[in-house]
């Protein structure tokens, strides 16, 4: 049995979840299960739509009451978002514990825990007790350093150029 890494997906360039959904479809390729929960997206993109017909061995999981940005909520709505937040780190906490799957893709954890939704020192632990043989795969910019001292693999995704400085702004198939 090989053991399972730690990979980590940061920055503040464009790609971190394409990136973790790739890595997703070549372990569902070569017939590992992959779970991919999503903190803090709620909205219909690309990758959910085929995802929702790779079946039971690449599932993923949202919970989110509306699919609004943070910067556009109001008080209220961002405690909603946290009580969110804690049922997708409690979804995600059992299903590393479960043993079920090969992969778990934590897609946006870092914002997560950034925004102040989440504690930190939760998800450290969770990376800590993981199962040996899981992969496991946390997205999102700004990783903490406690966190990076504990991957494996830790990719940085630098912005150079981006649309929006032009005022394109996102677009189908390209950005979600």
């Amino acid at each position: 049995m090989q053991p399972g890494l730690v990979h980590i997906y940061t920055g503040a360039g464009k790609g971190k979840t394409t990136a973790a959904v790739g890595l997703g479809i070549r372990a569902y390729g070569q017939g590992l299960k992959v779970l991919m929960v999503q903190f803090l997206k709620g909205w219909d993109t690309g990758e959910m739509k085929v995802i929702a017909g790779l079946g039971s061995y690449f599932q993923l999981f949202q919970y989110r009451a509306n699919g609004k940005f943070t910067w556009g909520m109001s008080d209220k709505e961002l405690g909603g978002l946290k009580g969110e937040m804690r049922i997708s780190l409690n979804y995600s906490t059992e299903a590393v514990m479960s043993g079920e799957w090969d992969m778990i893709i934590m897609d946006e954890i870092m914002a997560a825990v950034n925004y102040g939704f989440l504690p930190m020192a939760e998800v450290v632990e969770l990376v800590k007790k993981k199962p040996l043989k899981l992969e496991l795969v946390l997205t999102g910019r700004d990783a903490p350093k406690k966190l990076i001292e504990l991957a494996d693999y830790v990719s940085e995704i630098v912005a150079r150029e981006h649309p929006i400085e032009k005022g394109i702004i996102a677009r189908k198939g390209i950005e979600y």
